[in-house]
C-alpha cells in the first residue's frame, strides 16, 4: 500500500480526518460533528485521483483509533462509514448506541 499520512484538523463541534498520499496533491477528507459525547461522521471524500488505493478506510481507521484513545462513540451518517462498520463487526462497541 502506498503512504499515507492521515492528519487531524478542528476539533470540538466539529473536525476533518484528512489522507495525504505521498507524491499526490490530492486530498482525502472524512469530516465530523459532534453529537453529545458521539461524533457523527458525516461525509467521506475521497478524489478519483487518489481513489481506489484504500484511502477511505484510511480515514475511518484514523476516526476509530481516536475513538477508542479518547472514549467517544461514532455515529454513521456516511454510508461508507456505515459499510465499513459491518465489514468489521469487532468495532461495533464504538456505535452510538441511542
Amino acid at each position: 500500500m502506498e503512504q499515507v499520512t492521515i492528519t487531524r484538523h478542528g476539533g470540538g463541534k466539529a473536525g476533518e480526518y484528512h489522507a495525504h498520499v505521498a507524491g499526490e496533491t490530492a486530498i482525502g477528507r472524512l469530516t465530523w460533528q459532534a453529537r453529545g459525547s458521539a461524533r457523527e461522521a458525516d461525509h467521506t471524500l475521497v478524489p478519483k485521483a487518489i481513489g481506489g488505493r484504500g484511502v477511505a478506510a484510511r480515514l475511518v481507521e484514523a476516526l476509530v483509533a481516536d475513538a477508542r484513545e479518547q472514549g467517544f462513540t461514532i455515529i454513521p451518517t456516511c454510508s461508507y462509514v456505515a459499510v465499513w462498520f459491518e465489514r468489521h463487526p469487532a468495532e461495533a462497541d464504538l456505535l452510538a448506541r441511542d
